[in-house]
């Protein structure tokens, strides 16, 4: 610490050693020289701001990794698949609790990624039990097939017209992945390929909304119906459906707009 400077009534005052060496005298009533800098000094070492000079934003504070909504998110796949392979049955009624203990989790995250289902309509709240799986019929499983091919099919031809070979021809890993997926016999399996499949072909429109509208479609077409269980689509059902990706490849690779609209009508149609 440097010698105090002299204040204005002769007494000495405490002076605060600035960086570079400076002193700044400590403010005093009366002082003419009250909190000044000896000279040389920047706005910035005053402390001094204008009005266009924002305050120096706060230090971050370290915060600690949360992983909750990675386990939701790994609980709501879990459950999609477990819908579609027919584990959670329609009409039945799951509490969360139990459910944690099936997923080796506490019933926290369960209950949320069932509320993400209740979102997109795959189950329903009942107060103070659990969630119940819903119950769907033929008709609505067929209104559904009727909205896709309503909005696939036009996308599909518009770009089957504009969408050169070689571009068709990348996708091919993909028709083929759909095909080893249904000889697994596994529907949670090919439900997650076919999805993948149908989205890639859709995104060569560059519409980001049609792709989150039309896969939602698609997702909730896979759920079962009243009554079925997790065989009713069978392995050979699964692998004809499949087939039905390479031949449409096929089709929009020879711009075959005839063979395109009757293959994506059929396959939405036999896709429940």
């Amino acid at each position: 610490m440097k010698q105090g400077a002299q204040g204005s009534a002769g007494a000495e005052v405490p002076g605060v050693e600035l960086p570079g060496g400076q002193v700044r005298v400590p403010q005093q009533a009366g002082a003419a020289d009250a909190g000044r800098v000896r000279p040389g000094a920047s706005a910035e070492v005053r402390g001094e701001h204008t009005h266009s000079e924002p305050a120096p934003p706060a230090a971050p504070r370290s915060r600690p990794v949360v992983q909750r909504s990675s386990v939701r998110g790994q609980i709501v796949d879990a459950l999609r698949a477990a819908l579609v392979a027919g584990d959670l049955r329609p009409g039945e009624v799951y509490s969360a609790p139990v459910l944690g203990e099936r997923f080796g989790v506490s019933a926290t995250p369960v209950r949320e990624a069932m509320q993400q289902l209740a979102l997109e309509g795959a189950v329903e709240v009942v107060p103070n039990r659990g969630f119940r799986v819903v119950e769907r019929g033929a008709r609505e499983l067929a209104e559904l097939a009727e909205v896709r091919a309503l909005i696939e099919v036009p996308v599909m031809l518009r770009l089957a017209r504009t969408v050169p070979a070689e571009r068709w021809a990348e996708l091919r890993p993909l028709a083929e992945a759909t095909v080893r997926a249904a000889s697994s016999g596994c529907r949670a399996t090919y439900a997650e390929s076919d999805r993948g499949f149908h989205r890639a072909v859709l995104s060569l429109s560059g519409n980001e909304q049609l792709v989150q509208v039309a896969e939602d479609l698609h997702r909730r077409a896979q759920w079962p119906l009243v009554g079925s269980g997790p065989g009713m689509r069978g392995r050979a059902d699964l692998v004809a459906d499949a087939h039905e990706h390479t031949a449409l490849l096929d089709a929009l690779i020879a711009r075959d707009l005839d063979v395109v609209r009757a293959l994506v009508g059929e396959h939405f149609a036999g896709a429940g």
